[in-house]
């Protein structure tokens, strides 16, 4: 039964990984947290279950009319307008009775939620969390009840955790809604380390739940780490593998996603600014812009991104370390959702976590808790291992492929230094004269030879160290102490202003006892940058022709309906079609992601498009 209906909506044979267990999960009545990572199809999870028949009042699998005492309906917990938003339109493109109540709707919109629910012609609801726990919630509480609430599904669970990269306050108060429903409910998230998803255990008081978490390995994702030097050079670069794909571009402050914007639309990239200092009417133009294919970037701060479902972003480049790794997993996952290659780059600087914490003291959410966070964030930043593997364990699991083939690393983008051995006893002998009492930005500038008024006022610009690597880049000087302090070699001591201090294997290193091997970002005509054009080269289709017009044909359809191309079909679907050319509705039913309706509604326009294409 699970696989017909999987092939009769959604347009898929077989299930992925831990999907029919979580639904399995929810027949079953059992509470659960379910983990998948971003493009998992967690949604699928919560959503096929309300189309199992349950009851001799149901009618129909999928026909959203049942009897008055049979009435049952999932009630989803949603964040975002915009994700519950996109989840409804393709749910109801696929022929499942959906609907959702949230503040953007007119009264007519309202009614007309509320009228599906009343009678018994709605299968998933969607809210906000603040209607079902804000003013109104017992009102809210008391019609859903009346109609059969089945269970409770709460999407971008890790929201309820304060461990978690966004916690909203309102999601802590679940728990209630819980009590007075008194159904099974279901925690789904893409990004949650164990001590999350122990905090969501708890706050939703679920009752020996099953908890099913997923690999957390997105093997179609390329991830780079790169110092910021040349930002516009370096964004050129990303750019230029990625020519007319979409993409999101982080920048760490509204200024900066505003300059971005505006010097990208110089460049002729169609690209836009989204940050919360934007009127709503243009932030929600600019989004929908994105969503509708009619730019390639977006340029933003973190208030842009989840409940963003468009699934065929070739990159997301970062200007700037995100606070945290769950920030960045959630953010960089963003690309690549329909499977196919893609790209995450993260350009750094150690500037941004002294950055982060001023802001951070300022609004006063600084604590111990999150200097933890970022100093996580900070070593991955710095590290020079396969960057699959420090993901994948840091949300607690082992990485079973190396190399991964798909980072920095395991691509030998990174070049040796020469004489590492050498410009490690020089970083050391610097921490060691200077007294082990400064920082890194201060024992660079010594082993610089930049005499500036800190260096000069303390003599440290008269000592045997100071510009002994005056001919290395200040950025490679604190990469090589970044990677000697992972290597044990040196250890930050201090919170709030950390200091250089030399452990037992550096002295020993210091004095020639021992190797090592330090790493720098590659030049610019580097072995890196041949690797990365025969990798972008490796995504072209031979069917590129066809398949661009089949996108141009997703664009007029979608715009018919009034919804994204991707609700409509996702680039991997338009791969195949332009590989199989398909020339009936049976064939068409064969191919990834065309389910029953959508075959019904779109097959003629896809077998006029494609018939116009047989080769000779």
């Amino acid at each position: 039964m699970l696989d017909d209906l999987l092939r009769r909506y959604w347009g898929y044979t077989s299930f992925r990984p831990l999907q029919r267990e979580a639904i399995e999960a929810v027949l079953s009545g059992r509470d659960s947290v379910v983990v998948l990572p971003t493009g998992g199809g967690k949604s699928l999870c919560f959503q096929l279950p309300a189309l199992v028949k349950q009851g001799p009042g149901v009618r129909g699998q999928g026909s959203g009319r049942q009897d008055h005492a049979e009435r049952s309906l999932a009630l989803v917990i949603s964040p975002l307008i915009a994700l519950m938003k996109d989840q409804v339109d393709g749910l109801v493109s696929q022929g499942i009775a959906a609907t959702c109540l949230h503040s953007g709707q007119n009264a007519a919109e309202r009614q007309h939620a509320l009228a599906m629910v009343r009678e018994g012609a709605c299968r998933l609801l969607y809210v906000a969390p603040e209607r079902v726990v804000g003013e109104g919630a017992a009102t809210f509480a008391s019609l859903v009840a009346t109609h059969g609430v089945r269970y409770v599904a709460v999407d971008e669970a890790h929201c309820i955790s304060q461990w978690g990269h966004d916690f909203r306050p309102e999601y802590r108060q679940l728990a209630s809604l819980r009590a007075s429903l008194g159904v099974p409910f279901h925690a789904f998230t893409a990004t949650a380390t164990p001590r999350v998803r122990g905090d969501i255990v708890s706050e939703l008081r679920l009752d020996a739940p099953a908890v099913l978490v997923g690999p957390f390995d997105r093997p179609n994702l390329t991830y780079r780490v790169r110092p910021r030097a040349d930002l516009k050079g370096q964004v050129r670069d990303v750019l230029s593998r990625h020519r007319a794909e979409a993409g999101i571009m982080y920048c760490l402050s509204r200024r900066e996603v505003g300059a971005m914007a505006a010097w990208l639309q110089g460049e002729g990239i169609r690209a836009r600014p989204y940050h919360a200092g934007l009127a709503d009417d243009v932030r929600h133009s600019n989004q929908d812009a994105f969503l509708n294919e009619d730019i390639d970037v977006m340029v933003a701060t973190v208030a842009f991104g989840m409940g963003i479902d468009r699934p065929d972003v070739r990159f997301v480049l970062h200007a700037g370390a995100p606070r945290s790794l769950e920030h960045y997993q959630q953010e960089a996952g963003r690309a690549g959702r329909d499977g196919l290659p893609a790209e995450c780059v993260l350009l750094t600087s150690p500037a941004d976590f002294a950055r982060w914490r001023s802001l951070l003291e300022t609004s006063g959410e600084w604590n111990e808790q999150v200097r933890l966070l970022m100093r996580d964030m900070e070593r991955y930043a710095a590290a020079t291992t396969c960057r699959h593997k420090a993901l994948v364990e840091y949300f607690g699991q082992p990485l079973d492929r190396t190399p991964c083939g798909a980072c920095d690393w395991c691509l030998g983008e990174l070049e040796r230094i020469e004489e590492p051995l050498v410009v490690a006893q020089k970083i050391l002998s610097a921490v060691a004269r200077t007294g082990q009492r400064w920082g890194v930005g201060h024992i660079t500038s010594v082993l610089r030879g930049e005499a500036g008024e800190q260096v000069a006022t303390r003599g440290h610009d008269r000592l045997s160290v100071f510009g002994l690597l005056n001919a290395m880049a200040a950025v490679e000087i604190r990469n090589c102490i970044d990677q000697l302090t992972q290597g044990g070699y040196l250890e930050r001591v201090g919170d709030q202003y950390p200091t250089l201090q030399i452990t037992g294997p550096g002295a020993d290193l210091m004095r020639g006892r021992g190797e090592c091997v330090l790493y720098r970002q590659p030049r610019p005509a580097g072995r890196g940058g041949k690797r990365r054009r025969a990798a972008a080269a490796s995504m072209t289709s031979p069917d590129a022709g066809l398949f661009e017009r089949l996108r141009a044909l997703r664009a007029t359809l979608a715009r018919a309906r009034g919804v994204p191309p991707y609700v409509v079909f996702h680039d991997a679907t338009l791969r195949e079609l332009a590989a199989r050319r398909p020339t009936s509705v049976s064939a068409l039913l064969e191919i990834p992601g065309i389910g029953e309706r959508k075959a019904e509604v779109y097959g003629a326009a896809l077998l006029d498009e494609i018939g116009r294409d047989v080769p000779a």
